[in-house]
């Protein structure tokens, strides 16, 4: 591991790849609007598809990827399949992502109202 110029140590190679391919799971809208949910609460697949807008057969395949790689997890109730996030940080993550972008979003016109104004 090397020392950036801030005093934290770089983390391994191998860390930074685990952690692409995570980030690189989230950039699926379908996935990362199902670890939304998830983030709110768990949730069954049959919920989450009608939540997400998509079909049984893909949501329940999104799952399989997100559980594969760590980010969700899954308990057996009875004959339901119930997903959720056993990491805080993974949804703090989420939630402030999402949020933060969902800001933007919504001060989107506003910035461009105010530099109409400026400069004359």
């Amino acid at each position: 591991m090397t020392e950036s110029s801030g005093g934290f140590e770089d983390p391994p190679a191998e860390v930074l790849a685990e952690a692409a391919a995570a980030f690189g799971l989230l950039a699926s809208s379908a996935r990362l609007h199902l670890m939304w949910a998830l983030s709110q609460g768990e949730s069954d697949v049959t919920n989450l598809a009608h939540r997400v807008g998509g079909a049984l057969p893909a949501v329940s395949q999104h799952l399989a990827k997100l559980k594969l790689a760590g980010l969700v997890r899954s308990r057996r109730e009875g004959r339901r399949q119930v997903y959720y996030i056993d990491d805080p940080d993974i949804v703090t993550l989420v939630r402030v992502m999402v949020g933060q972008l969902t800001a933007r979003s919504q001060q989107a016109a506003a910035p461009v109202h105010r530099l109409r104004g400026i400069g004359g």
